[in-house]
């Protein structure tokens, strides 16, 4: 049976980076092909292409993502696309996200305190989060190859 793969779409090359590039990944790719890839893109979906870059911040009430020109809270956006996203593929095998995103980071996200020191290089995004939780296995698109 096919192995079903959620996919960080900027890794496809789709270009919907915050910059409106993408990040497509050819070795990536080719081990892949005999998988279905499902894209994904929280941020693209929530807040368009081209948009301002976010960083996760510790807060009181857990870790958030923060606009880094307005200082929002973007998080529930996020969370409420991956949930969806979770719920309407719910037989995925792997999620492979983008690594170092607040978004897709499965643990090379950075996350700062709220003065904007970092505290962790190694922190998961928000919707790479929300796979852990529902039990899919999660990977670094840049640690899947090694």
């Amino acid at each position: 049976m096919m192995k079903k793969i959620a996919i960080s779409a900027c890794l496809l090359g789709r270009k919907c980076r915050y910059d409106a590039t993408d990040n497509r990944n050819e070795p990536l790719l080719e081990s892949l092909k005999d998988a279905e890839l499902i894209p994904f893109c929280p941020e693209d979906f929530a807040f368009g292409t081209p948009r301002p870059t976010m960083d996760l911040i510790i807060k009181e009430e857990g870790v958030r993502a923060l606009s880094n020109e307005t200082g929002d809270d973007l998080s529930e956006q996020i969370t409420a696309y991956a949930k969806t996203f979770f719920e309407a593929h719910p037989d995925i095998d792997l999620f492979i996200g983008k690594d170092r995103s607040p978004s897709c980071g499965v643990c090379t996200a950075k996350c700062y305190d709220e003065k904007k020191q970092l505290v962790s290089s190694s922190a998961t995004g928000l919707m790479a989060a929300e796979a852990k939780k529902r039990a899919i296995d999660a990977v670094d698109a840049e640690r899947y190859l090694k």
